[in-house]
């Protein structure tokens, strides 16, 4: 099962030319989960991968540049003649939202469905579940947690030969937990199956100061994607303002032991190299990902997280030297 994570707008408040607005789009398997929907993010989809057809939305909170996106893209899937049924998840105060974006979207054709959460509810999905924590942004806000179910043991094929079971139906069997008939008697799944082994975390923080919640939801997750709005020299600025430096999310990184640490909602004002710089003096495992890079997150046996550099036809190759 694929997992991987698109920047689709990585820039804080303001856009500029090479960052639009917070977006961040999840792909696991053939779901599509969108989080955040900054003004510009339908036509950042299609500079990019695409208008996805979008299985869910989720909203951290109702600052207008996290927000203002999700009319327009509304719309658009209703004049692509669009059916099926979309979510769209999100504080509580999301409904009250929606009834004022009602004149701008009018009749789309399918169901807008408001669920509102608050921390720290779940929504269970097919494989996985996605968790609303409290953050600190002086708002009603929270960051999500992608958490997949636990799979089964890998099987130890020599051990069931030995034991008279062949490649086949009932290995498969074995390892869903069943008893099956070897060549002396039956084979248990413990004989062959090794434990239980873990699935994969994405953590996804939206605008934020920094928090010791922050810092335990994100424990050792696999991808942490956290917001660095200013850098240290004006960390004063962050605390009044609620985000976080770079410095702070290097730290939250470090001591979560994440595998790696995306930077977002970036301000104009400093060198994306600043960014990551700062960060990577406490935390090295540090990317700052500009508009259309991803990161791919394999299962954890087979090794960490990967930074693919994004382009369209239009933008520098992807080989190109950047800040990240």
């Amino acid at each position: 099962m694929d997992l991987d994570v698109l920047f689709v707008g990585t820039a804080g408040s303001v856009p500029t030319q090479r960052r639009g607005l917070a977006a961040t789009l999840v792909r696991r398997g053939g779901e599509r989960l969108l989080i955040d929907c900054g003004e510009g993010t339908q036509r950042q989809l299609v500079c990019s991968v695409g208008l996805q057809e979008l299985d869910a939305v989720f909203i951290t909170h109702f600052h207008a540049d996290h927000v203002l996106g999700l009319p327009g893209m509304l719309k658009t899937f209703g004049l692509r003649g669009r059916e099926r049924p979309l979510t769209v998840y999100g504080p509580r105060g999301l409904d009250r939202l929606f009834r004022d974006f009602r004149p701008l979207v009018g009749r789309t054709g399918f169901e807008v469905g408001i669920v509102e959460l608050d921390p720290p509810d779940e929504v269970e999905r097919d494989g996985y579940r996605i968790a609303a924590f409290e953050v600190d942004h002086g708002v009603r806000a929270v960051g999500y947690a992608l958490l997949e179910d636990e799979r089964p043991g890998r099987v130890d094929v020599d051990r069931a030969r030995q034991l008279g079971v062949e490649e086949g139906p009932a290995l498969g069997r074995l390892q869903r937990g069943e008893a099956v008939e070897g060549a002396v008697g039956e084979v248990r799944p413990e004989q062959v199956v090794g434990g239980p082994r873990r699935g994969r975390k994405l953590v996804v923080t939206g605008d934020t100061a920094p928090t010791d919640l922050v810092r335990a939801v994100a424990w050792r997750a696999d991808l942490l994607v956290h917001e660095a709005t200013f850098c240290a020299e004006d960390a004063a600025r962050a605390r009044e303002t609620r985000h976080s430096t770079a410095l702070d999310a290097g730290g939250i990184g470090a001591d979560a032991e994440v595998k790696m640490l995306a930077l977002t909602h970036l301000s104009s004002r400093y060198p994306a190299a600043e960014v990551r710089d700062e960060a990577r003096a406490v935390h090295e495992a540090t990317i700052v990902p500009r508009d259309f890079d991803s990161v791919e997150i394999p299962f954890p046996e087979r090794g960490p997280p990967v930074h693919h550099r994004g382009h369209t036809g239009a933008e520098r190759p992807a080989a190109e030297a950047s800040s990240g």
